[in-house]
């Protein structure tokens, strides 16, 4: 009796060891990049970047093949009308980088304001989605903890506004965002996108 006592003794004080299971890195960056964000801080010090709401919300939480991302962009006064609607599938590779692969979807506007209504997602699924080929953001986790990575050079294509490629290069922290959209010519001249650096969305 003594013996099995002294079993469930040290049972108990190796459970309360152990704690809670830390979370991964993988779930740490999705968990940092999901919520409301906003560049409205930015915008009013500096008039040469926009008031940007950035709303990202998890969907298909039963999938296993990582970490997938309903994202929606609009101009604060348009926030009916984004301009830029995504779904982000985020893993780990073997390198351990963390990839964000971009994708499209047909009529995108039908599934503006699902960051706050899910219902509207209902006909969203993974068949009807269009990958953006070279446009994946490739991420490294950082010594202070955030994460950091850019797109591979010249290997995302982009034909809005005369551009041949275009470039992203992202900070991702516990309270934000910081991303960098440009686009270049075949003469690797910028044609659109901020040229002072990159928008930096404040977690609200």
């Amino acid at each position: 009796m003594r013996q099995f006592t002294l079993f469930l003794v040290v049972i108990a004080l190796v459970a309360c060891q152990s704690g809670p299971e830390a979370p991964s890195d993988l779930d740490m960056l999705t968990g940092y990049m999901t919520g409301s964000f906003d560049s409205a801080a930015q915008a009013a010090s500096d008039s040469t970047y926009f008031d940007i709401k950035l709303h990202m919300v998890s969907i298909w939480a039963e999938r296993t093949d990582g970490h997938w991302m309903y994202v929606e962009q609009a101009a604060s006064e348009q926030q009916d009308r984004p301009y830029r609607q995504r779904v982000y599938q985020v893993t780990q590779e073997a390198d351990g980088r963390f990839k964000s692969a971009v994708f499209t979807m047909p009529e995108p506007l039908r599934f503006a304001g699902a960051w706050q209504d899910a219902t509207l997602l209902n006909n969203l699924t993974p068949e009807i989605l269009e990958e953006r080929t070279g446009c994946a953001v490739y991420l490294e986790k950082q010594p202070d903890g955030t994460f950091a990575g850019e797109t591979a050079p010249k290997a995302c294509g982009s034909v809005l506004r005369g551009a041949t490629y275009a470039t992203s290069s992202v900070i991702v922290t516990p309270t934000e965002i910081r991303s960098w959209d440009q686009g270049f010519n075949a003469e690797d001249e910028q044609v659109w996108g901020a040229t002072e650096g990159p928008y930096i969305f404040v977690k609200q």
